[in-house]
């Protein structure tokens, strides 16, 4: 078992916290450009950070112009580079600094990394921009031009060329490359093939002035790199202190992995400044094996990937202590916090699903659905997007034939919610009493419950589950109608449904990928949307109000359902985060923990509709791991065979569906020892 400590430490979990440094510099005055550089570097390492970037000639300045030909400042550009060596001797962390450096007669933009108080590498800029306000070629030569692939430098010889990866050898999925400004602007940037030699951290250093519209394209430029070559990218610009001759500069910062902003600097500061991020390097590194393309293009540029060295050093790494996460990890994975983003992945789901089910209806030539409609959330969904399917088709709503079917446990809330659901959405409602067909198939078991007997055992749960497939499948052959399935995901992760003739069972399930607490988002989003009436939405909000009860077990006197679905399976909310990172990523059981205390302990990660009036449930760490190990038990031991043959149904999102024909296939008879054996990473 992990310490607590180290369990707490985020490069236990092969995170890696990486800065972006934006110092306000001086023209041409290296020593002052060096000490500036040095103490954003202890920051740096004060914060725990184990890599920082350092702008495109961040020595010298980038606005020199023909002052880079001139003995005085190279050397002065040497005497600095050679004063923050030897202050990194005591710094933890990695440091890339620009300069410009004479090697073989020629002079190049290059980028230095430095570690450990010596120089690791050194690698120069491939492509010089001589267009527009740009005039490199007139001080610099391009990396292609080198004629040695080592220099002599402060009495040692140093690797020197485009093709050097670094690699910190004791966090070895930190690998990373170094490529200046411009080589990220080109069609094919020197990092896509780095990336495809194992750089799982691509670095940028870059001077690169400011126009109107340029720091979003920046962002799209960074975005695409880091998606394309399934990396973390840091971008790092100049900013105070360059010349304004005939520029101007903001010093932009970036950091981004996998297509997604952690941070950003602000711009147009006066003083100088570091950004921060937390690089998940097991994400990324996962995602390169899932996506069997990436292999492929390695094999393809094969030739490219050979060219490139790794270069290995160690660093001290803070494992001794505490070091909790900076990075936000939101509570549903499955639902945006940023309510703009959250209205559009709530429209995008939607229309998935109306689509999907367009499409069936449309392609087998049937124009009337059956559902069952129990007045809770998921059939309340399902409800909803038949609706509009019927409008996409331009077929009455009335097409729909919307079944309550109250038993043994049903509520009078449950029932009336049904009925009113039934009647704003404009369906063909009906109500069938499924207790004699029951008590008839208990009596023909011979279940003691035939006989008066308070029996309650899980035969006389599926007797109901299945009395209501059984009538919606013939209720669906008798009016030439498709059945329409309303179990989530959730559900099926869990094995929360009743096998064959039962929940598990559909012609066509429009909620099949969907997980519970996106359904609840999504009904939320209707609700206040007013997309039904005023009424529709009282009626919605009262749905989202109802404790989720199978309603299978008649409750006491007290009117509560007998049956809380949670306190069986566990919290939603929890299941719904275990789900999606062992789903999409396979992050060991011990990871998924971390993260999801990281996610509710930070009070900022809270989404819709968690605002100040709304109080969220908070777990500690005992809680998580006791949720997470029903959980695994569930998920990988006892519940594949009823996802093994499961209804079509559209997958609606990136974190994936359970479908055997899509993205999960599994056997039905796996143990979960494997997952479990692992909480005993989790302390406590």
């Amino acid at each position: 078992m992990m310490t607590t400590n180290k369990f707490l430490n985020l490069y236990s979990h092969d995170f890696a916290r990486v800065a972006v440094a934006i110092p306000k510099c001086r023209i041409a005055d290296p020593a002052f450009n060096a000490a500036e550089t040095i103490a954003l570097a202890r920051q740096a390492e004060q914060q725990g950070a184990v890599l920082a970037a350092f702008p495109e000639l961040g020595l010298s300045a980038y606005t020199c112009d023909d002052l880079f030909h001139q003995r005085a400042l190279l050397d002065a550009c040497e005497a600095a580079l050679a004063t923050v060596v030897e202050a990194s001797a005591t710094l933890s962390l990695a440091l890339i600094v620009g300069l410009p450096l004479r090697v073989g007669h020629q002079l190049f933009n290059c980028a230095v990394v430095i570690a450990g108080g010596r120089i690791q590498g050194i690698v120069p800029k491939s492509y010089l921009p001589n267009y527009g306000e740009f005039y490199e070629m007139r001080q610099f030569s391009p990396a292609e031009n080198a004629a040695t692939s080592e220099v002599e430098l402060f009495g040692a010889s140093v690797p020197f060329g485009t093709g050097l990866l670094f690699e910190v050898s004791n966090l070895p999925l930190l690998k990373f490359h170094v490529e200046i400004c411009e080589d990220v602007w080109v069609p094919i940037p020197p990092s896509s093939f780095a990336a495809l030699a194992g750089a799982s951290v691509l670095v940028n250093l870059s001077a690169s002035n400011v126009v109107v519209g340029k720091a979003g394209y920046r962002h799209q430029l960074v975005a695409q790199q880091s998606a394309r070559c399934l990396s973390a990218y840091l971008y790092t610009s100049a900013g105070k202190g360059e010349s304004s001759t005939d520029l101007a500069w903001d010093g932009q910062g970036l950091i981004y992995e996998n297509g997604e902003l952690l941070a950003e600097s602000e711009r147009f500061l006066d003083d100088s400044h570091t950004i921060f991020a937390d690089v998940d390097l097991e994400r990324l590194s996962r995602e390169r094996m899932r996506q069997t393309t990436f292999g492929q293009s390695v094999r393809r540029h094969a030739g490219e990937v050979a060219r490139f060295e790794v270069i290995r050093f160690e660093l001290a790494l803070p494992l001794d202590k505490a070091l909790p996460l900076a990075r936000t990890v939101e509570r549903f994975p499955y639902v945006p916090a940023d309510p703009k983003r959250r209205d559009e992945r709530c429209t995008e789901v939607y229309n998935i699903q109306v689509q999907a089910l367009v499409q069936r209806l449309s392609a087998s030539k049937i124009s009337k659905v059956v559902i069952g409609v129990s007045g809770g959330l998921d059939s309340t969904h399902a409800l909803l997007v038949c609706a509009k399917a019927m409008d996409r088709l331009n077929l009455p709503r009335a097409n729909i034939l919307a079944y309550t079917m109250p038993g043994f446990a049903t509520s009078e809330r449950t029932l009336l919610q049904a009925r009113q659901l039934m009647q704003v959405v404009g369906a063909s409602a009906a109500e069938i009493d499924i207790r004699p067909s029951c008590l008839q198939m208990l009596k023909d078991l011979g279940h003691p419950y035939a006989d008066g007997q308070e029996q309650f055992d899980i035969t006389f749960e599926n007797v109901q589950a299945g009395e209501r497939t059984n009538h919606l499948f013939r209720l669906a052959n008798f009016n030439n109608a498709i059945v329409i399935g309303t179990g989530d995901l959730s559900e099926l992760a869990l094995g929360w449904c009743t096998y064959g003739v039962g929940d598990h069972m559909s012609h066509y399930n429009v909620n099949a990928s969907v997980p519970k607490t996106l359904i609840s988002h999504l009904v939320r989003w209707v609700a206040e949307t007013g997309a039904i009436g005023g009424q529709g939405s009282d009626v919605l909000l009262n749905v989202l109000d109802t404790e989720i009860s199978p309603e299978l077990v008649p409750g006491k006197a007290s009117g509560k359902p007998e049956q809380i679905t949670e306190n069986v399976i566990g919290p939603y909310e929890l299941q719904d985060f275990n789900l999606y990172y062992i789903l999409r990523y396979g992050f060991a059981p011990s990871k998924v923990a971390f993260l999801a205390l990281s996610a509710w302990q930070d009070k900022s990660a809270g989404n819709w509709p968690n605002d100040a009036k709304v109080v969220r449930n908070q777990y500690d760490l005992a809680a998580i791991k006791r949720n997470l190990a029903i959980f695994l038990d569930r998920f990988f031991r006892t519940s594949q065979f009823k996802r093994s043959c499961v209804p079509n149904a559209p997958k609606v999102g990136s974190g994936g569906s359970l479908s055997p024909r899509g993205d999960w296939r599994a056997p039905s008879d796996s143990e979960a020892t494997v997952w479990l054996d692992d909480l005993d990473n989790i302390p406590g």
